[in-house]
């Protein structure tokens, strides 16, 4: 049969029903009028204990005191319609964050019958949105609290749309100054002209991301170093809506880096000049023990030759054999193998007093000027040998200037940091330079500068050992030189000599030399005269022995011995690890230092744990040598 639910019915049951929104109605004060099952679940009382009451029950104490139902209905009736959130009362006390749309209500003539009042708990929204706030909160604070790195925003078009404290740190803007300026500000002006920064957001845009090093510049002008990335930002359709930018000042590292590699030439040069050095200190040896032979030889023929013929050839071969005597000299220089008479010297006096004999080297086209420093320069050096290298530089420089130009000598005092000249150590250091406007040198050129030999004069016009000979006579006073040079703008050689006074805070005086003996223990009888040669060249006493058992009896012999320096691998009786180890438990004052070609890996697992003892690769260098015997 026909519902006779009327549609007034129908409406009534749909809106008491409904449970997700409390739906009820006010009478003109406010009373409430009607109660629905989704006011009953939201605010925990039911029909019988809500309705006749007033709704600002409803109102936290702050909102009643502030008067805010009230405006509620005001704002209704004025506007037709009351909107808003905030927080609302349970029966039982608890809060929820709700959704309230309070609608006036009109009989047929206008006049104003009460109110429709729709309430929806919305706690899980709020509690949604409020922590994205929080997260979006703390995410600001943590970009903008970075200050290491510059974080920032840029439009498609590369204008700056936002700007953190690290970028502000970094390039010098303040954000009041770089909002909405575009972000190329930031690049060199060659960079600017070559297109890049419209290059690097071209690549983000189509890549989603680039990242670069350059030279970056700050709102003074000056340079740094920048590792930048680059990332596009795009919307949930994928259309672009600008990028994210972060750039981090890596001047140091990249200082670093160029140090260590400046460091790694500098050994690789020491290292190959030593091994030429080691070569050429052989060499010369052997060449001076021919040579001796040689003029004692013509000696004793010139005191029997009969004719001025036989007197004549005699004379000749005699002044060959002092020229290559000569020679030998020099080659002994640069291997540092050569006696010096090291005192303390002021450089600026040694030079004025040796400058007329700079001036006679060179010709009426050259000018020679002096740059010394008004203030002492005093380092410990052979003078006389000191002077023979200042006359090499000149007259290198001289040659360099076939048209005639200018040569400045000069001295001063620096500080040199560690790394930056050579292998020299930080301290602080007299600066010898040789400067000519000639014809400079090219880098290969100056690659080979210091190596015996090698010249670019035509033959006969030098024999390559001047500049040899003045880089061996420096090193071995604990110098180091340094060329700089190009072609056509000419060329400065720079000589550095440890300030003396540096050497006396350090030792309480000028160092004098401690003269060590060395028991020298190796099983092949030429590598055992070799080895010792090498040793006293470098200032020890040696004493040899062929094998493990000699060099035991020669410990209980003599007890001036401070150093054993023995090959691991001897073909007869014991090994050299075996007696290191007997000397360690009888003469432990005694410093230990093995050798083997062997690497030590194998050694290990031979012959055992070597940890106690210095250990040095055969063949060793001069420096590797030195190293070992004192760290021993």
């Amino acid at each position: 049969m026909p519902s006779t639910v009327t549609d007034e019915q129908r409406f009534e049951l749909l809106v008491t029903s409904v449970r997700d929104y409390a739906i009820y109605m006010l009478d003109c004060d406010g009373y409430v009028a009607s109660w629905n099952a989704g006011a009953q679940r939201f605010k925990g009382y039911l029909a019988n204990e809500i309705v006749g009451r007033h709704f600002s029950e409803f109102y936290t104490p702050e909102d009643r005191a502030a008067g805010i139902p009230e405006k509620a209905l005001r704002m209704a009736i004025e506007q037709g319609k009351f909107e808003g959130e905030g927080w609302r009362v349970r029966k039982d006390g608890t809060r929820f964050w709700a959704s309230v749309v309070v609608d006036p209500i009109r009989d047929a003539t206008g006049e104003l019958v009460g109110f429709a009042k729709i309430t929806r708990d919305i706690s899980e929204q709020k509690q949604v949105q409020e922590a994205l706030r929080r997260s979006e909160q703390q995410f600001r604070l943590l970009v903008q609290g970075v200050t290491d790195y510059a974080i920032y925003m840029l439009s498609p078009a590369g204008d700056v749309t936002s700007w953190n404290a690290g970028a502000a740190r970094i390039k010098g803007y303040e954000h009041h100054e770089i909002i909405g300026q575009h972000f190329s500000r930031f690049y060199t002006e060659e960079d600017r002209a070559n297109g890049l920064p419209a290059l690097t957001l071209a690549i983000a845009a189509r890549d989603g991301r680039v990242e670069r090093e350059g030279w970056r510049v700050r709102k003074d002008g000056s340079r740094f170093w920048a590792n930048v990335v680059v990332d596009a930002i795009r919307d949930d359709r994928g259309s672009l809506v600008g990028f994210a930018k972060v750039t981090r000042d890596i001047t140091e590292r990249k200082e670093a880096a160029a140090a260590l590699d400046r460091a790694n030439a500098a050994l690789f040069q020491s290292q190959k000049m030593e091994a030429i050095g080691q070569l050429t200190g052989g060499v010369a040896h052997d060449f001076n023990n021919l040579l001796a032979v040689l003029s004692n030889g013509l000696q004793v023929l010139n005191s029997q030759s009969r004719t001025h013929l036989d007197t004549k050839m005699l004379e000749t071969m005699q002044r060959a054999v002092e020229r290559g005597a000569s020679l030998t000299q020099q080659l002994l220089s640069f291997a540092r193998q050569q006696p010096l008479k090291a005192e303390p010297h002021d450089l600026n006096k040694v030079i004025r007093a040796f400058e007329p004999m700079l001036q006679r080297a060179g010709d009426a086209s050259i000018r020679l000027r002096m740059a010394l420093d008004e203030d002492q320069t005093p380092v410990i050096v052979d003078a006389g040998r000191f002077e023979t290298a200042l006359l090499n530089l000149v007259v290198n420089a001289r040659d360099a200037l076939p048209d005639g130009g200018s040569i400045e000598v000069g001295a001063e005092r620096v500080d040199v940091k560690d790394n930056t000249v050579g292998t020299l150590r930080a301290g602080r250091y007299v600066r010898v330079w040789v400067a000519d406007t000639g014809t400079g040198m090219p880098p290969e050129v100056v690659a080979r500068a210091f190596e015996p030999f090698f010249t670019t004069k035509e033959p006969g016009k030098g024999t390559g050992l001047g500049l040899s000979q003045v880089y061996g006579f420096i090193v071995q006073s604990g110098g180091d030189v340094e060329i700089h040079s190009k072609e056509g703008e000419g060329t400065t050689i720079s000589i550095y000599l440890q300030a003396a006074e540096d050497m006396v805070e350090s030792s309480g005086g000028y160092p004098a030399p401690v003269v060590e003996t060395v028991l020298l223990v190796e099983d092949e009888p030429d590598l055992l005269a070799a080895a010792a040669e090498l040793f006293r060249s470098i200032g020890y006493e040696v004493v040899t022995a062929s094998n493990g058992t000699d060099a035991v009896d020669i410990l209980k012999q003599r007890a001036e011995i401070d150093i054993v320096f023995s090959d691991i691998v001897m073909a007869h009786g014991m090994s050299g690890l075996e007696l290191a180890r007997q000397i360690r438990e009888r003469h432990p004052h005694i410093k230990i230092v093995l050798a083997s070609g062997y690497p030590l890996g194998v050694l290990r697992r031979e012959h055992g744990d070597l940890s106690d003892f210095t250990f040095i690769h055969k063949p060793y260098r001069l420096a590797d040598l030195a190293k070992a015997l004192r760290a021993g």
